[in-house]
């Protein structure tokens, strides 16, 4: 009999893993009937999606799951249908995402930029180089203490390309990879006085405690960061109010919050409006 339960349990366990899609909400808001779920990283990381879902929300009774996730996992979980939308940065898997049919209605709704960031002393002295390649050659020629993610996140996707571009594969004691988001990865680039490619808006938001570190290198337009927004397609639960959503991020009511997110509290907007990221949307 013991036997025969503890089969039945594990039969149970099994079925309950097959529908195990079902992600948890790293956060709700709204207290609406109907939920749709949307991935992100930063924008949900520094409160900005917050602020969207809250006026989204009370206009349609409704209830955001955010699924916190940088642009790789974020893509991951819209193609297995784990989410309804998600918010990312990594132009060149969103295309493909749109192509193959398991995202739509690729909407750009603002922009920030990559800082790298490291010692105030700058050994690497990356603050003279003609472009991030050159800053990156850089590091690795002083094998200065460098973090990255390692999460195949957008940020990641870039610092990759960055490498790239440099001809150099990163590796050895003075590269620590992470596997961490970028307010976490940031703190610990200040704490052990190493370089970091962080986001603007991450930055902004985290600059008054980072008292060993300080922007080194910004302006290549490489840097510059683009975010869209994709919907689910035709046929996937939730897909119509997942385009609603969409709208309402390139609405005029929505690209006044993405524009003036952040002013108040630190003196500068964290994200640039679609407006202004049309220019760096290629």
């Amino acid at each position: 009999m013991k036997r025969l339960l503890l089969t039945s349990l594990m039969f149970l366990l099994l079925i309950g893993g097959a529908y195990a899609g079902d992600v948890s909400c790293t956060q709700s808001y709204g207290d609406g009937g109907t939920v749709y779920k949307l991935a992100t990283g930063s924008p949900g990381e520094l409160g900005l999606l917050k602020v969207l879902a809250d006026a989204f929300n009370a206009k349609h009774g409704t209830t955001m799951c955010w699924v916190k996730a940088g642009s790789g996992k974020s893509l991951s979980l819209l193609k297995a249908g784990d989410v309804d939308a998600c918010m990312v940065h990594a132009p060149a898997a969103e295309k493909q995402a749109v192509a193959d049919g398991w995202a739509v209605d690729r909407t750009l709704i603002g922009s920030n930029e990559f800082y790298i960031v490291g010692p105030k002393d700058d050994p690497a002295g990356i603050a003279g180089a003609k472009d991030a390649a050159d800053a990156y050659a850089r590091i690795a020629k002083a094998k200065a203490l460098f973090l990255s993610r390692g999460d195949n996140s957008g940020t990641n996707k870039k610092e990759l390309a960055i490498w790239k571009k440099a001809g150099i594969k990163p590796e050895g004691k003075w590269y620590a990879v992470t596997k961490e988001f970028m307010m976490a990865t940031l703190k610990r680039a200040n704490a052990d006085r190493g370089y970091f490619m962080t986001d603007s808006s991450t930055w902004i938001m985290g600059k008054k405690e980072m008292d060993r570190i300080k922007i080194l290198f910004r302006g290549d337009p490489m840097l510059i960061n683009t975010y869209h927004a994709l919907a689910s397609p035709a046929g996937a639960p939730n897909h119509e109010l997942a385009v609603e959503f969409i709208k309402f991020l390139a609405s005029p009511e929505g690209q006044s919050i993405v524009a003036d997110y952040g002013r108040k509290e630190y003196g500068e907007g964290m994200y640039n409006d679609a407006e202004y990221a049309k220019q760096y949307d290629h």
